[in-house]
Order: structure tokens, then C-alpha cells, then sequence
């Protein structure tokens, strides 16, 4: 069964500026005829700022990159032009741009909170985990009360496997923000993948009586019903969490799975496609397919879905059984004897009576 989900991370605007900044953007006309008449560097990069963050908030992310790069023009150490810049960038993706202004604003500014936060999203972004955490810990030393910092804590530690250390973060960040639902739905998806079905669903019920808008709760429940082969159950949670994010390339990978264990196996194969074409790095959903293929007894195109799934995450669940059962079906018996290998160390489920290599 699919274990992919889409971790939500906390929805707070990147800061722009440091502190005043959302403040100021009320007065932007009136502080600009103020600072007009007058010409020091001071004056010079405030006003800059402040037109950078008038068109950011405008979407015009092209004239904003402008004005804080004509304000980083007269101080090249102006941090909240620099923390800004970042987020432009991270807004559009380019996250290791972002990381390095975001850098740059915390060299010029040590202890920078937003700069951190910022650049610790980013590294979340980027898979650096580790980078996020150290980010994530200088800033708990002078925030240690915001529910943000142990929620995205919580997120790098899920996807460092700690999920003991995890389940800590995002029940700390519960209790500081407790009517915040994306914290128990993540916190419900740890549960999952420690296999504790029972507080799993127990935390992403919660979490849909505080917000019954929430996607990945319905997806996660939905595999859990497919666990428990209740699969009429299943169907309708994965069906409310498409009507909510019809582009979610797991949950309509989840929607194929089942269809592939109740018999649709068409159905099954069209939804692995869309999921692959939403998101091609969709790992379960090659795996699934590898699963298809196996069924419609198309072997060589199994071990090329399975392989796809093997080199995007080699831990994904399942894997090295559906391989070796393909190989075995190829009479391939040492690269099946390899695969089963590799299944029984990971004690994956699937016919132990197939030992291709004794």
C-alpha cells in the first residue's frame, strides 16, 4: 500500500521584511512623500523596500526583484531586503537561490528569526533535512513559544524517519496552536508509519472535525481502510480527497490501488498514469503499476515499473516481492533469488513459498 503523502507545510506567509514591514504597506503613499524629501542611504533603501514589498504583495515578483536589488545596490548588508529576495525566489521555486539570500540576510544579520524560518522552509523544500533542523533549533532558543517551529521540526523529522522525535514535535506544536488541523494530520500520518493504525485515525478524525477540508487526512484514512481490506470505506475517502485536490497525485494513486485490488484493472492502470504525469517522481505509483503489469502478466514491462520505483526510493514498501515473483515468472531465477533476498531482510508480505533461492 502506498505510504506517499504530501506533508503539509505550515501556512504562514514568508515574512517580508523584518517586522515591520505588513505595518508599513498601509502607509506606503504617505511614508514615500515623508522619505521624498529626503536623500540619505537610509532613506534610499527603506524606499526601495518598501516598493519592492508593494510589488510583491502584488504579485509583480519581476519589479520587485528590482527594488531590492537596487536597495542591496547601496547596502549590499541590507538583511530585510536580502531575507526578501529570498522569498521571491522560494515563491518561485528556485529554492536554492532562496537559501543563499536568505544566508546572506543572516550573515548581516546573526540571529535573524525570519531569514531563519525562512531558509529552514527552504531547506524542508530541498530535502535538507538536517539544515532545517539546525535552523529550526537556533531559532527555538529565542522563540521556544510559536507553534511553527516544533510543526516544521516535525515535518523534518518525519521525513528523517525519527518518528518517536516527530510524534513530540507535532504534539508540542498541538499544544501551543491547538485548533490547527494540518498539525494532527501529519501527526495522524507518523502514527501510520509506525503502523499504529488506531491513533492514526483516531488524530486525523480529530483533525476533520477541526477543518473538513483537509485532503490528506482523507487520503491517509483511506489507506488505512484499505489495509483493513474495507474497500467500498476506502473508495469514499479517497474519492472526498480528490473532490478537494483533483490534481493530488497520491490520493489518485491510492483511487488506482484500490481499483487494482477489487478487479478494476483498467481503471487501476489509468489512474497510475495520471498520478505518474501529475508528479513523475511519484514513486508508489511506478511501484503500483510494476503491480498492474504483474497481474495482466506482462513481466518485462513489471520489472521496468518496478525498477523506475526502485531507483526514485529504494525503501518503498512491497517492491522486492513483486520483483522477484516478475523474475521468477521470467524464469530470470538469479535476479529473482536477488530480489527475494532483499524482501526477506525487509520482511516484506508476499508468497513465502516462492524461494527461488534455495
Amino acid at each position: 500500500m502506498t505510504k506517499e503523502f504530501s506533508l503539509k507545510f505550515i501556512n504562514h506567509f514568508l515574512e517580508i521584511g523584518g517586522g515591520r514591514k505588513i505595518r508599513c504597506l498601509h502607509f506606503v503613499s504617505f511614508t514615500l512623500l515623508l522619505i521624498a524629501c529626503s536623500d540619505s542611504k537610509e532613506t534610499r533603501v527603506q524606499r526601495f523596500l518598501l516598493q519592492g514589498n508593494e510589488k510583491a504583495l502584488l504579485q509583480n515578483f519581476d519589479e520587485a526583484e528590482y527594488y531590492y536589488k537596487e536597495a542591496i545596490k547601496i547596502d549590499s548588508c541590507f538583511a530585510d531586503a536580502l531575507n526578501n529576495l529570498g522569498t521571491l525566489y522560494f515563491k518561485q521555486g528556485n529554492f536554492q537561490l532562496s537559501i543563499d539570500y536568505y544566508s546572506r540576510a543572516v550573515e548581516c544579520r546573526p540571529g535573524y528569526v525570519d531569514a531563519l524560518m525562512n531558509r529552514a522552509n527552504a531547506f524542508l523544500e530541498s530535502k535538507e533535512y538536517y539544515r532545517a533542523l539546525d535552523d529550526l533549533s537556533k531559532v527555538e532558543k529565542v522563540q521556544s513559544d510559536t507553534a511553527r517551529v516544533p510543526f516544521m521540526k516535525g515535518l523534518a523529522l518525519t521525513q528523517l524517519s525519527r518518528h518517536e522525535e516527530a510524534i513530540t514535535a507535532f504534539k508540542r506544536a498541538h499544544a501551543l496552536q491547538p485548533q490547527n488541523a494540518e498539525t494532527l494530520v501529519n501527526l495522524g500520518n507518523v502514527y501510520f508509519f509506525k503502523k499504529n493504525y488506531d491513533s492514526a485515525t483516531v488524530h486525523l478524525q480529530k483533525a476533520l472535525q477541526l477543518d473538513s477540508e483537509q485532503p490528506s487526512a482523507y487520503n491517509t484514512l483511506a489507506i488505512i481502510l484499505t489495509e483493513k481490506a474495507q474497500y467500498a470505506a476506502a473508495m469514499d475517502m479517497v474519492n472526498k480527497a480528490i473532490a478537494l485536490n483533483a490534481t493530488d497525485a497520491y490520493a489518485i494513486n491510492n483511487r488506482g490501488y484500490i481499483y487494482l485490488l477489487t478487479g478494476e484493472q483498467e481503471k487501476a492502470k489509468d489512474d497510475f498514469d495520471q498520478s505518474i504525469s501529475i508528479d513523475p517522481y511519484n514513486g508508489w505509483a511506478y511501484r503500483n503499476k510494476g503491480f498492474y503489469f504483474l497481474k495482466v502478466k506482462d513481466y518485462e514491462a513489471s520489472i521496468r515499473m518496478l525498477t523506475k520505483a526502485e531507483k526514485i526510493d529504494p525503501h518503498i514498501d512491497q517492491l522486492y516481492i513483486a520483483q522477484a515473483e516478475a523474475y521468477l515468472q521470467m524464469k530470470d531465477f538469479s535476479n529473482a533469488c536477488k530480489a527475494y533476498e532483499k524482501a526477506v531482510a525487509r520482511n516484506e508480505k508476499g508468497n513465502t513459498s516462492m524461494k527461488p533461492c534455495k
